[in-house]
């Protein structure tokens, strides 16, 4: 036990090359040193018998408030809910107060999540009308994943909804332009169909052509300048159908929120705890998305973890506040969608492990192979968990999974070689670093 740098985990089926292989994975400083048979001599060690070890978790869409609504949430406590969810790395969103939307902003945020956040992570630089002038300065600046544009209002004051400002951000940017695609013309023709107090118009009001408009201009605006961008939760089968033809220029993700839930029977259920931009929607749209999922056409998958505090979202529709949490959540309903055979596991894998490296670059991550970084998630297939908003982590306290019963859980989160979370404990605080691209 001499060497604190090294770990062996021993005995796990190992997610190498597309298949699980039984074997042993030695850590040393950080990195995966060899995989095969060890030498237990001067190692910790964890035995992964009748575990599944895999690639870490990438979380690539998550709002942790801080600065500003750091009650609801901050980097701290947003990346322990992370790690106790299984999730390795995540990308931060910069619809903050004040927005990360200049260097100095972007700069801030780093500094405050060095020896704070339980988990790697990357932040996205928020476009405004007028910071395109930065945004090929962006290159080269240590834990950006990328562009986030916001095209229709949300949480925040971010927004280029204007199609000359969206252009200027798309063909300026030398990073992926990741975009909230909702259409702000829309949005604000539409309010007449908000009807007070019952959160079942959340979804009429923000409609599939909301969507659907703001998709095909930022897609047309990505193949004219020939760009590369990735549409966030995408929540219609209109936009999977247009989106399926438009893959050269053109990646997108959508949520486990979209993937569980639909409406009208999550309005009826969870009332404004279900209400999110873009809404949930009616079944049809659950079920082309699973066709997406089955068919490989979804990129990646991202929680949007949004959380705000039971007070603001008990408030009468439509002045409670859209979003919910979902880092913890992410991976366990997804694992119960394997073990329900809606996925395959290397589809997820794909999803939340190597696909978001191939799209941003993410250097080092997303496989387990010598020399690379030792993030891994660690699951046992079989164990049967009933989420309960007791076990969130989250500053909101609440989660729309609540009493929900998943088969398949995250039971150890290695984060740069260290044992981070085991068994539902975080055993060591505070390891994560900034993502290098």
């Amino acid at each position: 036990m001499s060497d604190n740098n090294s770990l062996i985990i021993k005995n796990g089926n190992c997610y190498i090359e597309g298949k699980l292989v039984k074997t042993d994975i030695t850590v040393s400083d950080g990195k995966i040193k060899s995989i095969g048979k060890a030498d237990l001599n001067n190692h910790k060690v964890y035995d992964a018998d009748n575990k599944i070890v895999l690639p870490g978790i990438i979380d690539t869409q998550v709002h942790f408030r801080e600065p500003g609504s750091t009650d609801a949430e901050d980097l701290e406590s947003g990346s322990r809910a992370a790690v106790l969810g299984g999730v390795t790395s995540l990308f931060e969103m910069p619809n903050t107060n004040p927005p990360t939307a200049n260097l100095v902003e972007f700069e801030k945020k780093l500094k405050a999540a060095k020896n704070r956040m339980h988990s790697n992570y990357a932040f996205y630089f928020g476009a405004t009308p007028t910071n395109t002038d930065q945004l090929a300065q962006l290159k080269n600046v240590e834990g950006c994943c990328g562009v986030k544009l916001f095209a229709g209002s949300s949480t925040g004051n971010l927004l280029v909804d204007k199609e000359a400002d969206i252009e200027k951000v798309i063909s300026s940017s030398d990073r992926v332009v990741s975009i909230h695609s909702e259409d702000e013309d829309i949005i604000k023709l539409r309010k007449k169909f908000i009807r007070k107090g019952d959160v079942h118009s959340h979804h009429e009001w923000r409609n599939v052509e909301c969507a659907m408009s703001s998709t095909r201009r930022v897609v047309k605006i990505a193949e004219r300048y020939n760009k590369k961008i990735h549409v966030l939760h995408v929540t219609t089968k209109e936009e999977v159908d247009f989106l399926a033809m438009h893959k050269k220029n053109v990646t997108f993700e959508t949520t486990p929120q979209h993937l569980t839930l639909y409406a009208p029977d999550c309005y009826d259920k969870l009332g404004t705890y279900a209400q999110m931009n873009p809404p949930l929607r009616g079944k049809e749209h659950y079920d082309r998305l699973w066709m997406a999922i089955k068919n490989n056409i979804v990129d990646v998958l991202g929680s949007d973890h949004a959380p705000h505090l039971k007070v603001n979202k008990d408030k009468e529709y439509p002045n409670s506040p859209s979003g919910m949490p979902g880092v913890q959540t992410i991976f366990p309903v997804m694992i119960d969608h394997v073990n329900n055979k809606k996925l395959t596991l290397n589809q997820l894998i794909s999803l939340m492990c190597e696909n978001p490296c191939r799209i941003f670059g993410i250097k080092n991550k997303g496989f387990i192979k010598e020399g690379y970084d030792a993030d891994l998630t660690i699951v046992d297939m079989n164990k049967e968990v009933t989420i309960k908003n007791e076990m969130i982590a989250s500053k909101c306290g609440w989660t729309p999974f609540h009493n929900y019963k998943v088969k398949g859980f995250p039971v150890g989160t290695i984060i740069n070689g260290i044992l981070v979370m085991s068994d539902g404990k975080i055993l060591i605080e505070s390891k994560g670093k900034p993502l290098s691209f």
